[in-house]
Parts: structure tokens; sequence; C-alpha cells
């Protein structure tokens, strides 16, 4: 049974789209993790109030930032960096983009498979909806939505993905919070180039794998945090590491995203 041409043009379309997606992908996954060169990174505001009663506050807060406010994540990767000897002085390049008006698509707090796969193509969509991608395709973007937040109220989960190279991060729209939102950050953009987390479900490191320093003992006694982990173990619990000043890439993490081999 032969096809009629509009159907077999059509299937000859799909084909060519997968076909160029699976090549840029391939290119994104080489050229982000060769670190023969910066990889360049764009930070997207976005007001996660914009429907509530604090859209004004958080509009506020998101006009006073500059690229200078997310200087410490370059400065934390190339510290680390300069550890394991990389080729590359400095890692990431990290400036801040426009403002994004549009809300991305959620997802669950307890998504399946197949949810996540869906809500993964959304997301895309909606990327390439917002932020046409004029750049070079080895670009990182993170979209960063911002919000009041309301006390003792989690924000929604931050998400990372390797394919497409893009983080999507919910970040409290407060000047106390700053330091600790870049950390959140920079976890994302580990993930869009290949590191893991190394949490428990309940939030605590992974032994060993999730410590700074998993050598030192007693082994409660971390003065450091591993980035996939975020939190420093101490005898008084386990507690968000303050600053990027207090987060280290270990071993790991370091194999995961090609810095050793």
């Amino acid at each position: 049974m032969r096809l009629p041409r509009l159907a077999t043009a059509r299937m000859l379309l799909l084909l060519l789209i997968l076909i160029v997606v699976a090549f840029v992908t391939a290119y994104q996954h080489i050229q982000s993790r060769s670190w023969q060169n910066t990889l360049d990174v764009s930070i997207y505001p976005v007001n996660g109030d914009a429907a509530n009663e604090f859209r004004e506050a958080t509009a506020r807060y998101i006009d006073t930032l500059t690229s200078a406010d997310f200087n410490n994540i370059d400065r934390w990767a190339t510290r680390e960096a300069k550890r394991y000897g990389l080729a590359v002085g400095q890692p990431f390049k990290t400036t801040l983009g426009r403002t994004v008006d549009a809300i991305p698509p959620t997802l669950g707090s307890d998504p399946s498979l197949l949810e996540i796969v869906t809500w993964s193509l959304r997301f895309r969509w909606w990327v390439w909806q917002n932020t046409p991608d004029h750049g070079s395709l080895a670009r990182v973007r993170v979209f960063v939505v911002y919000q009041q937040g309301r006390d003792g109220e989690a924000l929604a989960h931050s998400l990372g993905l390797q394919k497409g190279l893009l983080g999507l991060v919910n970040a409290f729209a407060r000047k106390p919070q700053h330091e600790q939102n870049l950390i959140v950050i920079a976890h994302e953009l580990m993930h869009t180039v290949g590191a893991v987390d190394k949490y428990n479900a309940d939030g605590s490191p992974m032994w060993p794998q999730g410590f700074a320093d998993p050598d030192k003992g007693p082994r409660r006694l971390q003065t450091h945090a591993e980035i996939m982990a975020g939190r420093v173990t101490t005898h008084e619990g386990v507690t968000m590491a303050a600053s990027l000043a207090q987060v280290v890439v270990n071993p790991w993490t370091a194999r995961e995203i090609n810095w050793v081999h």
C-alpha cells in the first residue's frame, strides 16, 4: 500500500526534525563537557509572583539584579576547577539575560516517568518560544523563578536538564537568601553538564558520595557541603550551606562532569 504524498512528506519532515534534534543534543553534550572553552551561562529571571499580591515586590527585586550578582558562581567554579587542574581557567561565564514574562510549565511533587517526559517536552517548547537560541548551541540557559515565598513554606523543586542544557530554579526574591539562591543555581547548572544528585529522600547527603570530605572523621563533622548535596552535616544536624564559599566539587561529581577521568 502506497502512502499519500502528503503523509510521506510529513514522515520525512518528522524524520529530519528528529535527526536535527539528535545532532544538536550530541553536539551540546560534547561541547559542554570538553572544557576546552568557557561555557556561557545565561540567567533569565521570571516573576513567579506575577499572579498574586507579591508581584510588585518581586518585580522590584528582579529590577535590582545585574550580571555582577551572579559572579560568585563563576568564581566558585574557577576555584574548584583549579583544584582539579582543568585546562580551561574559567569553566563558566554567567551573565544576566532579560526578564521573561511567561511562567514556565510546572511539574508535580511526585511525578511519574510519563509526567516527567511530558513536562520536559513542554518546558523545552516553552524555552524555544520565550528565548529562541540565536547564540551558541552550547550555551546553558537557566530560568530563575523568583518568589517572595511564605514563612515556613518550601519552594517547588528546581530542575536541571542535560538534554538542551536547561535549568529551572525556584528562588526567593529576598536579598538575605541571595547567596543560597546561587547554590541552587550552581547545583542545577552542574546537572546540565552531567552531575547527579547526591542526597537522600530526607535531604541528607548520601554517604560517601554526597560528602565534601568523606575521609574526614568523625563522619558527622563536616565544614563544607558537596555541590550536588548542598548540605553540611554537623553534630546539630543537617543544614544547607550558607554560600558557595562553603561548597566544593568532590571527586564523584568531578568525574561525572568530565573534570577528571
